[in-house]
This record gives structure tokens, sequence and C-alpha cells, in this order.
């Protein structure tokens, strides 16, 4: 067979399972993970090289009616990925609500990108349930192959790539045989960080913090990172650095194990707060970190 090589779109609702997906394709953890919904905010690129294909999947943020200035600049950008997609892998949760099969296909349904249908965490529900889930996606997107998988669990992973590959165009690789993402271990990083506070806060402060690296510099031995927490209000503020400074002595703690299994070197990370009102709203901020206009 001749090589083939394309870009795969990965989309899904909030907590589908995206991000586990393609670490697990990767078999790298490149795409940060929480069980709280919106995780994932940027299009983050996860290139999978073999002697016979390449694979450029690009994980999205998880298809929501925006809210804020920042929920806008993240549909636009599954929306732009699906435009330069060769192929579409529509994400499903066997343990959801079946309404969000039909809130997929009105979205995506007709889209001429050829397409694939994957039922994820199949391991979570009964037999009965997961075939409702998957006549119900047979009817939703009739031209495509349905595929039961558990990303957490890497089940059927390897059929899912198959009929992928199938999908994709005769063509040379689009990057070198070892690059694994379009993204910098400076970018990388602050999602890491972003990552720890999803999962040691609670309520609204996941969702009001953004993460920005202001110094990373390589020495012989270490690299220091020192990093601004931003926040929209005081009291999200003194939540983030706790009695004493004791919450954000813990996330830094978790935050530098993450980022040195990432990049395998000792790190000094230095995190400080900032609180900028409304950040969420403001395009001049959103440029700042990256999302797109």
């Amino acid at each position: 067979m001749s090589f083939r090589a394309g870009f795969v779109t990965i989309i899904g609702k909030p907590n589908s399972g995206k991000s586990t997906l393609l670490n697990s394709l990767l078999a790298e953890k490149i795409s940060i993970v929480s069980p709280k919904v919106q995780t994932t905010r940027h299009r983050i690129k996860g290139i999978l090289t073999t002697s016979d294909y390449q694979i450029v999947f690009s994980d999205t943020p998880g298809v929501i009616v925006p809210k804020y200035e920042l929920h806008k600049s993240m549909m636009k950008s599954v929306h732009e990925s699906v435009k330069d997609a060769d192929a579409l892998l529509l994400l499903l949760d066997a343990s959801k609500d079946l309404i969000e099969v039909g809130e997929l296909s009105d979205k995506f349904g007709r889209s001429s990108v050829p397409s694939l249908v994957a039922v994820n965490k199949s391991d979570t529900v009964k037999a009965d349930v997961l075939d409702k889930v998957k006549e119900e996606a047979g009817k939703a997107f009739p031209a495509s192959k349905v595929i039961v998988i558990s990303a957490l669990r890497k089940l059927n992973l390897d059929v899912l790539l198959n009929e992928i590959v199938a999908l994709l165009p005769e063509h040379e690789a689009f990057f070198p045989q070892d690059e694994l993402t379009d993204r910098s271990e400076r970018f990388i990083a602050g999602e890491l960080i972003r990552e720890k506070v999803f999962e040691q806060f609670h309520k609204e402060i996941p969702y009001h913090t953004e993460v920005a690296i202001q110094e990373w510099k390589e020495e012989k031995e270490i690299i220091k990172i020192r990093a601004e927490v931003l926040v929209e209000r005081e009291s999200q503020k003194a939540i983030v650095l706790g009695k004493g400074g004791s919450a954000i002595k813990q996330l830094g703690t978790e935050a530098r194990k993450s980022i040195e299994a990432f990049l395998n070197k000792k790190i000094f990370l230095g995190l400080t707060v900032k609180v900028s009102p409304g950040w969420r709203n403001k395009d001049r901020m959103l440029k700042h970190f990256g999302y797109e206009s």
C-alpha cells in the first residue's frame, strides 16, 4: 500500500474523551485531561507516524453554546479545524444522554468531509445501553462507520486507526517522523499547570483561570520556569493562594512533577497570581493567550 497522510479532526461534546483518546493514540501526554468539562481550550495537533501512514490529529474544544468571547474563540477553532480536515472523527460518550448524538448530527452530519463515529467509554455501560447508542449513531450518521472504543482502556484503537487510514489520501508525510505535536514545550508546560488548577480547585475557579509562561530559562541541569496564574476576581486570587500560600505551593509542586515527567528534566517552577477582571471577554487578552479572534 502507498503511504497515506492527512489531517483528522476529533470532535465531540465536552468530556467525551477527546484528549484521552489523542494521548492514548500517541502513547504520549500532549493534551491535558480532567473530569471537568471545557478543559481543552485550544486546538492541539498530535502527529502519529508509522512506516505506512502519518495522521495529524486535531484535538478540539468540546462543542458548546458560547457564553463568553473565550467560548466563541474556542468554537471558531473547532469549525476552522473541520475546514482543514481530510476526515472527521466524531466522538460520542456512551454514558451520556442520547440527545448529544442529535446535537452533533445537527452541526456536523451534513459535512462534506468523510467521517467516522467512535462510541467511547464502552467499558462504562451495559451491553444494551451500548447497543442503543450504536443504533442511534448509525441513524444520525448513515454515511459513517460506527466503532466502539474505550480511549482510557485502549480498546479497539487498532480497529479505529485502520478505518481512519482508509479515509486518508495517498500523500507524503507533512511532518518529520519524530515530531509529536505542533505545540511548543512552553505551551504544554502552561497547559500542565492549568490541568493542575482543574484538579485542585472546584466550582468556578478553573473556568475563570488562565496560565501564562512569563520566563523560560534553560540551564545545563535545570529549566527555570516562571508562570502567572490569571483569575478574574480578588476573591479567586485568595483561594488560589490559600492560607499562608498553602494552595499555590501545592499547585506548584504538582505542576512541577507533571512538567518534569513530560520534559524528563529537573524543573524549577515559580508561580504568581494576578487579577484581570473580565479577561474572558477581552479580545486583547484572548489574543495574548493565543486564542483565535
